[in-house]
């Protein structure tokens, strides 16, 4: 092999190079041409490389090629083990993730944490209970329960196997010392999968606190048990609801006949809750249609959301030519929702289409299709765009702003950036949030100017979350800033929200920086994820 002499600088660069590479890849010939180059290095023995690279074949369903990186390993560690065996279950192979995990304990490597759940996920039916059984006796074994991840995971498991799994996973329940509430949310799942419906409202009501899952399993409960009447009284009970509590309700209702309230439901939720929602919200107008009974302009402004957020622009258009058919075909609020839906399907041409032909434009309209430009990347016609909107005398909010730093810091407008950021208080008596802040200091650390966007953080008149030093973090990978990296971890570390790999991406910086002794990062490590 002839490669060049590589200093241990250049060969983690290098390393960290292809490992980011395998992290993006998706594409089987660009994952090969990575391998290719990662084996022309002999980057392939690195601990790290292999586990990906076994994942990343795993991904394109390429099994053999992933065993075959596994075969190369000459020493595989257990983490190379779990990769191999989470990638044979997730291609539903079975029975080559067991004899895999029958291959490490040969070989003398132990099973750890994460060795288990991989496994119990091969694990399902009636089938699987006595391969569950026989995990939990090895879990028992090795000790493993001390983390009560793993016995959660069984109680789950279980629960897939019928009768008799929930038979023993509610002795494994009884017999835990320590419970959280994924332990009660799974017991209570589990109740519920067989049919005992009042036992797992009892377990429910013994819960030392409760989380959104809580409320929605117990929900869903009762929906699926046909009492509609229960699951509404409990909704209005729940201290919050997420895009899986309003699809539960509306579902419910909607497969129950009940129309007029499954409507009323989609009419009241939040906007914020539509994602994810797009297989409702498609069920709930064909039932609508066939009902004969006319969405009004929240209806098709919910709906069009929920198209948005999952890309569904055939749907999108088949909504577009109703609306066309309607007496709310003018209506604004139906307009920007049209906007909205074909901007985020990348269809940017027919969003400023129906922009243009708005009989009524309000700032959402404008912020609307300003954003739809920033989120492609247009962000010179972001800012045609809104000198549009001044000359017609439509005054700005937060919101446009955002859009306008969002549009500067994808296409690298460091200097409109600076300026948007700068007139926003003075002329438009708007003050910054932290969104704001967010937006330009990205803005800033992309183009380089590293010092300046810290000083700016520095300069907040609110605290800088983590989100905030994160970017800055990335800002210094990027360009290899080791002095205000050390400084953004420290505020991590402060906020107690940093983790392995804020100190992994600073490790790295070091090494790219040559200070390979340097033990500040070890020590930090060893301080705060022991």
């Amino acid at each position: 092999m002839s490669t060049a002499i590589q200093t241990p600088t250049s060969r983690r660069r290098l390393l960290d190079h292809k490992i980011s590479q395998l992290h993006k890849c998706s594409n089987l010939n660009h994952l090969k041409q990575i391998q290719a180059q990662i084996f022309k290095f002999n980057l392939h023995q690195d601990p790290f490389v292999a586990p990906k690279l076994v994942a990343a074949y795993s991904l394109c369903r390429q099994m053999t090629l992933a065993v075959n990186v596994f075969n190369l390993i000459q020493e595989p560690n257990v983490v190379l083990y779990n990769t191999l065996i989470r990638a044979y279950t997730q291609n539903s192979l079975q029975f080559q993730a067991f004899s895999t995990f029958f291959e490490m304990q040969e070989n003398g490597v132990f099973p750890d944490n994460f060795t288990y759940p991989f496994l119990l996920k091969a694990c399902s039916g009636q089938f699987g209970f006595q391969q569950v059984q026989m995990i939990h006796a090895h879990i028992e074994k090795f000790g493993f329960f001390t983390n009560i991840f793993v016995p959660n995971i069984l109680i789950d498991t279980y629960s897939k196997c019928g009768t008799s799994g929930v038979d023993t996973a509610r002795r494994l329940f009884g017999a835990m010392t320590e419970r959280d509430v994924v332990s009660w949310n799974s017991m209570i799942s589990c109740l519920i999968k067989v049919g005992e419906m009042g036992e797992a409202v009892r377990l429910f009501e013994q819960m030392p606190e409760r989380d959104i899952v809580s409320w929605n399993t117990i929900l869903a409960g009762y929906i699926k048990a046909g009492e509609l009447n229960a699951a509404f009284e409990l909704f209005e009970k729940m201290p919050e609801r997420n895009s899986v509590s309003w699809s539960t309700m509306v579902s419910g209702y909607s497969k129950a006949g009940f129309m007029n309230m499954a409507r009323m439901l989609f009419d009241k939720m939040p906007v914020k809750n539509l994602k994810g929602l797009a297989k409702e919200a498609i069920s709930l107008y064909d039932k609508m249609e066939q009902a004969r009974l006319q969405p009004n302009s929240g209806t098709y402004a919910s709906i069009l959301a929920a198209c948005a957020e999952s890309g569904l622009l055939a749907f999108g258009q088949r909504i577009h030519l109703s609306v066309q058919r309607s007496r709310l075909r003018h209506d604004t609020e139906v307009c920007n929702a049209l906007v909205d839906m074909y901007a985020k399907c990348g269809n940017l041409d027919k969003a400023m289409d129906i922009f243009d032909g708005m009989v009524k434009r309000d700032v959402i309209s404008w912020n609307t299709m300003l954003h739809g430009l920033a989120l492609h990347g247009h962000g010179e016609a972001a800012l045609e765009l809104f000198s549009r909107m001044r000359l017609e005398g439509v005054t700005p909010d937060g919101v446009t702003f955002i859009a306008l730093l969002c549009a500067c810091r994808d296409v690298g407008l460091v200097k409109d950036g600076r300026h948007y950021f700068s007139i926003m208080k003075k002329y438009y008596g708007i003050v910054p949030q932290v969104e704001h802040y967010g937006c330009i200091v990205d803005l800033l650390g992309r183009g380089g100017f590293l010092k300046e966007a810290y000083e700016l953080i520095k300069s907040m008149p609110m605290e800088p979350n983590a989100i905030i030093w994160g970017t800055l973090l990335e800002a210094c990978r990027i360009h290899n800033d080791v002095g205000i990296a050390e400084e953004a971890v420290n505020q991590l570390v402060k906020l107690e929200l940093s983790d392995a790999n804020a100190f992994e991406l600073l490790s790295n910086l070091y090494a790219v920086a040559g200070r390979w002794d340097d033990t500040k990062v070890k020590l930090q490590m060893n301080g705060t994820h022991t």
